[in-house]
């Protein structure tokens, strides 16, 4: 197989039929629309400039519009949603999920942002609308972005956020839940509960608590040492402390598996895009090629 060939003939199959075959509406048609998937792959993989992207895959300006095109109007979303259902039907999804966050130090190129934008918030619920601070924020390590992961009991991305990287893991947490939404191939209500939720103990909060126990979500959540002393401070009215799985919150490691995984690709690891839409788009482009792989060799 050839370096520049990132698909395989199984996994482009499952994809091929939910891409565009053209940049826009007057587009020329693509001669060969697995190449530009694949140039896109290619370019984040190795984290170089788009404009270096190689002549094989096509003319990178056009990689680079396709890719900021489907970011935009949700078709990498819709093709995990497809393999999501896939993976549902043939029941290889672990809905012990784990939620976390991932630090990514931000490029000069991906930071030319205006000083008045720079730490305006970022828009979590609707993602096909571009945040004003571009999801750069400025923490201990400079300007940096967040990517957040929901991810079945193997690590495997389940929804996908992107905010700046100050941000904190618990209000973030609401929208990922909201976002969980595997739809079945047979018809019926989309899943959109887990069986349990593993967690650090910067999700431990009485608000993600009680959400998921109102859902009938097991919480395997350790207490940050400050919310035990707390609690013990208060005597009798601080109230029984919350159940908490030792054993199964081991599991939760998939999770910072599934980071390391996915920070191979060297344009996720360090950020260059400077749209906050482009670089969640290649996050999820990269969850999309974790869910080929086993969906490729189910019989």
């Amino acid at each position: 197989m050839s370096r520049f060939q990132l698909l395989t003939d199984a996994q482009w199959s499952l994809i091929e039929d939910l891409l565009p075959a053209r940049t826009g509406k007057r587009g020329r048609p693509f001669q060969n629309a697995r190449s530009m998937v694949e140039g896109i792959i290619y370019r984040h993989r190795c984290g170089i400039a788009w404009r270096d992207v190689p002549e094989v895959f096509g003319p990178w300006q056009s990689i680079w519009t396709w890719h900021r095109r489907m970011s935009a109007d949700g078709t990498w979303d819709v093709v995990l949603s497809r393999l999501l259902a896939a993976a549902e039907e043939a029941g290889i999804i672990d809905w012990a999920v784990a939620v976390d966050s991932t630090i990514a130090r931000a490029h000069q190129h991906a930071t030319n942002v205006t000083r008045e934008t720079q730490g305006a918030g970022s828009n979590y619920m609707n993602l096909a609308i571009e945040p004003p601070d571009h999801g750069i924020g400025r923490s201990r390590g400079g300007l940096t972005s967040k990517i957040h992961h929901l991810v079945d009991g193997h690590g495997r991305p389940l929804v996908v956020l992107v905010s700046p990287g100050q941000a904190n893991d618990a209000p973030v947490f609401e929208h990922l839940l909201a976002h969980l939404r595997v739809p079945r191939q047979g018809g019926g209500r989309a899943r959109t509960r887990p069986d349990r939720v593993r967690a650090d103990k910067a999700y431990s909060s009485r608000a993600i608590r009680t959400e998921l126990r109102r859902r009938g979500i097991v919480a395997v959540i350790p207490q940050p040492s400050d919310q035990i002393a707390h609690r013990q401070r208060r005597g009798s009215r601080g109230g029984r402390p919350p159940a908490f799985d030792a054993v199964d919150y081991k599991g939760r490691n998939v999770i910072e598996r599934g980071f390391n995984t996915t920070k191979q690709w060297r344009g996720l690891a360090t950020r260059y895009d400077k749209l906050a839409i482009v670089y969640r788009g290649a996050a999820v482009l990269r969850a999309i090629t974790l869910w080929l792989t086993p969906l490729s060799d189910t019989p």
